[in-house]
């Protein structure tokens, strides 16, 4: 369950940004305020069908009025973007949560290296646009398959972000590509690096890192899915200790540790229910946790579990409830 305030905002403009993604702008139905947030923040999207979904926001902060979401209609959709594509119309009312943020600009970063590929655009260029505004050092290297396949291009062609663009066009000038094992290869002082995008572009920036100087800490990602391989449920059963209580809760074999705090009565607030988000993250012995989460960092892991999919190396595991 998600104990997450809920909002109700009107679709007052959809428009197509590439064959498969369409932008829906978000606003208040009498023309108030939307709660803030900063750039990198999510939502929680209840569309029709019983379905919901996590979508970026796409616009800095300061130029927000209404929220911007993209979203990408997926060929082995689940249910979810086929909804918003085929179901969602322009002055319709739906539900969102408000923005959370498990994604957010590292205030201690000397340079940003943003990667976005594909719809991974949509946080990045929140982040790019707040970065400019303040004058801050980032590059933007935005990956996509070809012109017509680039989201959010009028945003792109803003003159505050293109002395710090670079675009890689899979079917473009191969002069321009990007080379990520170039890229990479050498980390500034003080750079971080943040990357979005499908599974595959994921891992090919992360195998292009490997082995190189970047510190788990200063490369930070938001995922859209977990990993196909990635197991957030099953494992040998173990204890939670709550510290704060004062008592213990089993947790079974083919159980979360949610599940087993909601059976007995005590409520931990779960989205994505795949390690993505952060809605369910808490204070406790990360080192004695089995982390199998993709929104903490390597420093966070050490006081921090994310309980919708981690588990204990052993017997119990302990934490701050």
């Amino acid at each position: 369950m998600s104990l997450e305030r809920t909002l109700t905002v009107r679709v007052e403009r959809i428009s197509r940004e590439t064959p498969e993604i369409l932008a829906f702008e978000l606003a208040h139905p009498w023309g108030r305020a939307l709660p803030g947030y900063e750039a990198g923040a999510h939502i929680d999207v209840h569309m029709p069908g019983g379905f919901s979904r996590q979508y970026s926001l796409a616009r800095a902060p300061s130029n927000a009025p209404s929220y911007v979401i993209g979203v990408k209609r997926e060929l082995a959709s689940r249910g979810g973007s086929a909804s918003m594509h085929e179901r969602v119309r322009e002055g319709d009312l739906i539900a969102i949560s408000t923005p959370r943020n498990t994604f957010p600009l590292r205030e201690e970063a000397a340079h940003h290296l943003l990667m976005a590929g594909g719809i991974g655009m949509t946080p990045l260029l929140a982040m790019a646009q707040a970065l400019a505004a303040r004058g801050a050092s980032f590059t933007l290297c935005v990956f996509a398959r070809s012109e017509e396949h680039l989201a959010f291009a009028d945003a792109l062609r803003d003159p505050a972000l293109a002395p710090h663009l670079r675009l890689h066009l899979d079917q473009g000038d191969a002069s321009q590509r990007i080379d990520l094992q170039a890229l990479l290869a050498e980390r500034a002082p003080g750079t971080h690096l943040y990357v979005c995008g499908p599974g595959g572009f994921m891992q090919a920036v992360r195998d292009a890192a490997a082995g190189t100087d970047w510190p788990e800490d200063a490369l930070h990602t938001e995922y859209f899915a977990a990993p196909t391989d990635a197991n957030t449920t099953t494992g040998l059963p173990f204890t939670l200790k709550l510290a704060q209580r004062g008592i213990s809760v089993p947790v079974a074999a083919d159980q979360t540790a949610v599940d087993a705090l909601h059976e007995v009565g005590i409520d931990i607030p779960v989205s994505c229910q795949q390690g993505l988000c952060g809605t369910c993250v808490v204070e406790g012995d990360g080192e004695g946790a089995e982390h199998r989460d993709f929104c903490l960092t390597g420093t966070e892991r050490r006081s921090k579990v994310a309980l919708c999919c981690s588990r204990a190396k052993g017997l119990e595991l302990v934490l701050q409830l």
